[in-house]
Formats: structure tokens, C-alpha cells, sequence
């Protein structure tokens, strides 16, 4: 049994909602004044047809709605009758068709257009289509939906093909397809208005406490997990601190959940006290996680999220993650994503087991070949170089652990420069001046002495990991006379060597 509400002009469709959804969850919106019911199963709660019919009515009345109210046993048959009769219809079930019979087929083009797109095979536009075949159906001599539900159906196909034998059946009132009820919006979110304003994370961890376990709950019983988190906190500045976290995996975790915002939050606190907080989050399916049982399992997604958050709390913004390769000629340089761990992959197989071919007596072992491995130090060590007639003879290094002293082998220079065309070292002609005074700068005090490792004032410091200031450097391998084999670079802008590793 399928009941339908129409309307009259000007009503509140959030209104007569309402009113549907008192009788039955299952509801279809089919227009701005239109509703579908699934009354199926009130016959207990108020009566029969005519009587469920009445109250609907005298609801809608209550809350100031002139509307139509038709029942049958059909989607279509309820909508076709409740536009053309006023007051109350109720058709018992299996006479739609001659109850539709005596109505005209211009209604046919006011209700196909939901129902035909929904599951029969006519496209848009479905009112021209309309048009269209009520032209053609009067031309016929057609002029009532009981003309029409007449033909045969293999003399329309014929003619109108499988789109025509769709309108027919709408027009015996047979629905195309099941109706399919409109799911309330639904709303993850949790506010709570304090009575006195707080002040500091230690109180705000509480409320956020509060909030997040009938969220946590909400999640749950929905299958879904937070994708993104947001926190809007009311503050009695009359202004709204609001901040939003991307997770890295949907997690419903309530404690998981209030850490990573009371972090969040210690890195950027409000200005003025609270008086309201809201927590809302984007609901998304809910990850499932299937670990091998020949590995070891990885860490959970909140475990991780809560260590990122600590860090990046710890550390700054920006400065947590996972380093990535860049294309760039700059030395050291690399980019910082973040931090996403992967599964480990399965094991591969291990191969068949073949017989190896004897080798012959007269073969002999060859020797493994040498590898030449740069060990490289986190933070280039500050050097002093003695130069004589432009190369390095003496090493000094105030570092424990790290020799120095005469060089008894030297390669390079090996000159590499890049970004001298950045700011503040750009192409005008502040820059092309600046450049072309480094580049003229003396280095006779060079052959007199060692240098110190100092940097001018002039000289910007190197503002990331992949850096846009200019680098300008010059590098040797040396060989000390003690063995030790070193990987020096001279910073031109500076004036000052560094040693980058240590060559194994």
C-alpha cells in the first residue's frame, strides 16, 4: 500500500517531510510538493486506508498544509490520482487500472519524468519526449490513460518501440521500479555550550572527551570512520577558531580522535577563552585491515596519526615526514611528504633448486669488484684549508673524532651552482651586481693561510630541504696521510670549506 501527498501551492517541503516521516521512514521526495509513503504495516497503528488517509490529512492541516492525499497499491497509480483528484482517493489494491482509466493523458507527462528516468529506457529530455507522444497518442484517437493501457503491447512496441510500451505501462499504473525511500541527511557532529568559559588545553581535553565518545558511538553504528575532523571553538571574542585535520586513514577512535586534536590545538591555540565547541567530522567507509601471517604487522593507523601529530607538534609543521627524491642538481636536497607506511610486500618464492655446472679446474675466483660508498654527514662539519697555488694541502678539524693534517692526494674541483637566479640574487640588476662581486672577490689571502669556516651577513641561509637560495661550491676528494679519504666542498659566497662524508 502506497500513499502519496501533494501539496498545494507555496507549502514548505521541509514541512510536509516532516509530516511524512511521522507516519512512515520510508519516503520518496518526488517533487517540491510531492511525497511517496510506504504505508505498508499502519493498518495496526490507525485502521484501514480511508482512516490512515484522514490523519495524514489532519497532520498536514495542523501544520498549516492544504494538501491531496491518495492511496493504492502502486507508486504510479498514487501519484497520477493525487494530481487529479482533490480531497482524499483510496483505490484497493489490483483496480489501479480502472481507476486510472478514466483519467486524461496529459498526466502522463507530469509524473513519467521521475519514474521513467529512474528505470525505464527514455532519456532526457522526458517533457519533449512527453509532448511528443501525447500528439502522437491523440492523433490515434487516444484520449484517457484507459485508451492507451487498451492497445496491445506488440502493436506498440511496433510503433514506439520499447519506450512507448514503458508509457503504457505507467499508464496501467505499474511502478518500473521499487520505490527506493530517501535517507535523511545525516549529520556526525556533537556541540556542547559551556556554562562558564575555559581557558588551556587540560580543561578543553574533557569537553573534547565528551564530544568524541557519542561520536566515536555514531561512527560505529553507521559503519564509517572520521576521514577529515574539524573543530570549531566558539570563542567570547564573539570570533570562531576552527581548525581541520585530514586524517591519513578513516579512524573512529574516540581517545585516538581527542589526542590528535588537543596537538593540533597545542600548535595553534585560540586567542580568548571558550564558551562553545563543536566537533564534526566527514564520515567515509570504514577501512578493514587484513595483516599477513607470515610478517610482522605494522603499526595501527592510530598509533601512527598520534605519532605524526606528536612530532609535528614537537617540531613544527612541515618538518615530519617522508623524504622524497626532487629534481634537482642541489646537493642534499629533498622533499618532505608525508608519512604514508606501506604494507610490506609477500615474500617471493625461492627458486627450484638446479645443479650448478662444474667449473673447470684452470678457473680461478674472480676478484669482487671495489665499491666506493660516500658516507655522508647530516650536517656538513666546518673545516679549515690551507691552499697553496689553488689547492688544498692541509686539513684541520676541530671535530672529535675526525683526523686531519697534510693531504697527500687531492681531485677536483668538481663546481656546481644553481638558483643565482633567485631572489634575493635575481636577474636585475641588483642581483647581477651583487654576483658579479662575489665573483671578483680576491683569494690571495687564501695562499697566505687558512680559512675560517665564517659566513657573511650577505649570504641568506638556506630556507628548506629542497632550498631556492643560490648555492655556488666547489668539491675535492682529498686523501690525508694517514688514509682517510674525505669529500671537502668550498662554499664560493661564503669563502669557508666543509666536509660533506667521509669515502669508504
Amino acid at each position: 500500500m502506497i500513499g502519496a501527498i501533494y501539496a498545494a501551492g507555496g507549502s514548505d517541503t521541509a514541512q510536509l517531510v516532516e509530516v511524512a516521516r511521522e507516519f512512515s521512514p520510508r519516503i520518496d521526495v518526488s517533487g517540491p510538493r510531492e511525497v511517496i509513503l510506504d504505508l505498508n504495516g499502519l493498518t495496526r497503528l490507525f485502521g484501514d486506508a480511508r482512516t490512515i488517509a484522514s490523519e495524514l490529512r489532519r497532520t498536514a492541516a495542523d501544520r498549516g498544509l492544504q494538501v491531496r492525499v491518495a492511496i493504492a497499491g502502486s507508486r504510479t497509480a498514487a501519484r497520477l490520482l493525487v494530481r487529479h483528484r482533490a480531497g482524499l482517493t483510496v483505490v484497493e489494491t489490483h483496480g489501479e487500472a480502472e481507476a486510472l482509466a478514466p483519467l486524461p493523458i496529459e498526466l502522463l507527462g507530469e509524473v513519467a519524468e521521475r519514474a521513467v528516468r529512474r528505470g525505464g529506457p527514455l532519456g532526457p529530455p522526458v517533457s519533449d519526449a512527453a509532448a511528443e507522444l501525447c500528439a502522437t497518442f491523440r492523433r490515434w484517437g487516444l484520449r484517457t490513460l484507459g485508451d492507451v493501457a487498451a492497445l496491445r503491447p506488440e502493436d506498440v512496441a511496433a510503433r514506439l518501440g520499447q519506450a512507448g510500451v514503458e508509457w503504457q505501462r505507467l499508464a496501467r499504473g505499474e511502478d518500473p521500479t521499487p520505490l527506493v525511500p530517501a535517507v535523511p541527511e545525516e549529520r556526525f557532529e556533537q556541540a556542547l555550550d559551556l556554562e562558564w568559559p575555559i581557558e588551556g588545553l587540560e580543561p578543553l581535553s574533557f569537553v573534547l572527551g565528551r564530544l568524541m565518545e557519542p561520536l566515536s558511538a555514531h561512527l560505529e553504528r553507521r559503519d564509517r570512520g572520521a576521514a577529515v575532523l574539524h573543530v570549531r571553538l566558539h570563542l567570547v571574542s564573539k570570533t570562531i577558531h576552527e581548525r581541520s585535520l585530514q586524517l591519513p586513514t578513516p579512524m573512529r577512535d574516540a581517545r585516538t580522535l581527542r589526542t590528535l586534536a588537543l596537538l593540533d590545538l597545542e600548535s595553534h591555540p585560540p586567542a580568548a577563552a571558550i564558551d562553545r565547541v563543536v566537533v564534526a567530522v566527514d564520515p567515509t567507509p570504514a577501512s578493514v585491515l587484513q595483516y599477513s601471517l607470515l610478517t610482522r604487522p605494522l603499526p595501527s593507523p592510530e598509533q601512527v596519526s598520534t605519532l605524526m601529530a606528536r612530532l609535528n607538534a614537537l617540531m613544527g609543521e612541515g618538518r615530519c615526514g617522508s623524504p622524497a627524491a626532487v629534481d634537482s642538481w642541489r646537493p642534499g636536497a629533498f622533499a618532505m611528504v608525508p608519512f604514508a607506511p606501506k604494507d610490506l610486500l609477500p615474500a617471493s618464492p625461492l627458486p627450484k633448486a638446479t645443479a650448478l655446472p662444474a667449473l673447470p679446474a684452470s678457473a680461478a675466483p674472480q676478484a669482487p669488484e671495489v665499491v666506493v660508498a660516500l658516507r655522508r654527514f647530516r650536517f656538513a662539519v666546518p673545516a679549515r684549508v690551507q691552499i697553496d697555488q689553488g689547492r688544498p694541502v692541509s686539513l684541520m678539524i676541530d671535530r672529535r673524532g675526525l683526523s686531519g693534517g697534510r693531504i697527500e692526494l687531492c681531485a677536483g674541483p668538481w663546481r656546481t651552482a644553481g638558483q643565482w637566479w633567485a631572489e634575493p640574487f635575481g636577474l636585475g640588476r641588483a642581483g647581477e651586481a651583487g654576483r658579479a662581486g662575489r665573483e671578483e672577490r680576491p683569494t690571495v689571502s687564501e695562499a697566505n693561510g687558512p680559512t675560517r669556516p665564517t659566513r657573511p651577513t650577505d649570504v641568506p641561509p638556506r630556507p628548506g630541504p629542497t632550498g631556492d637560495s643560490p648555492w655556488d661550491r666547489d668539491e675535492w676528494d682529498v686523501t690525508l696521510i694517514d688514509g682517510v679519504t674525505y669529500r671537502l666542498f668550498r662554499e664560493r659566497n661564503a669563502n669557508a670549506w666543509f666536509i660533506d662524508g667521509v669515502l669508504d
